[in-house]
């Protein structure tokens, strides 16, 4: 497989651009980013842009590709609605058109969260925004699927960008075997999260919406 990643710096996307060089499923790994991942293997390749959003100047060197791993998102902390929706609904929906438009029926694979709201009208700011952006992304010529992971446990030295998750995922990685076994439905790791987007990219998914089992299922198959 041919699979364009977007997000690759964050902390999903690093640990689903591991799983992706690792994989003898994978052929190329196009990034595309604001910045350069830092990392040299014969599989990948970048695009850096300033504004990943606008691919007009770039979009022949997307065709060909069959699947896109969608990773980027911010926090929503601090953010109100407006802005959180331009960089969550507008950014993703601009990048999956031109994809949908070059890749025709390619995958496109969402990571949004648990407690995302597919009926837009809960009270959660940001679940309603995500799930927006689901149910537009559901309606474009591709086959899409939305990741939801619980609590993400970030594994061979994956970290987080923000350094009061940093810390937090340090604190807690101690426990995540425990925390694996009492809440298994709840929690997944950055390599689960990875190797179930292959899965899901090269066989389907069990339906268009992942839960953090059904994640995990597909990570083990």
């Amino acid at each position: 497989m041919k699979i364009i990643l977007f997000g690759a710096t964050g902390m999903v996307g690093q640990g689903v651009l591991r799983e992706c060089l690792l994989s003898s499923l994978v052929e190329q790994v196009l990034v595309v980013g604001r910045a350069s991942v830092g990392v040299s293997d014969p599989k990948l390749r970048e695009i850096v842009r300033p504004e990943v959003g606008e691919l007009a100047p770039v979009e022949s060197e997307l065709v060909g590709y069959d699947a896109c791993f969608f990773c980027l998102g911010v926090s929503s902390v601090g953010m109100n609605e407006a802005d959180y929706r331009r960089v969550t609904y507008d950014l993703t929906l601009s990048v999956a058109r031109v994809l949908a438009r070059v890749n025709p029926q390619s995958v496109f694979i969402y990571v949004s969260g648990a407690g995302t709201d597919s009926s837009e009208r809960g009270r959660s700011m940001w679940a309603r925004v995500k799930g927006a952006t689901e149910n537009a992304v559901r309606e474009l010529p591709l086959r899409t699927y939305s990741f939801r992971p619980g609590y993400i446990q970030p594994l061979h030295g994956v970290t987080s960008k923000t350094r009061l998750y940093s810390l937090v995922y340090r604190v807690v990685a101690p426990l995540y075997p425990l925390l694996r076994r009492v809440f298994p439905r709840y929690v997944n790791t950055t390599e689960a999260i990875g190797r179930a987007m292959l899965a899901v990219a090269e066989q389907g998914g069990p339906s268009r919406v992942l839960t953090p089992a059904d994640i995990n299922l597909a990570a083990d198959t």
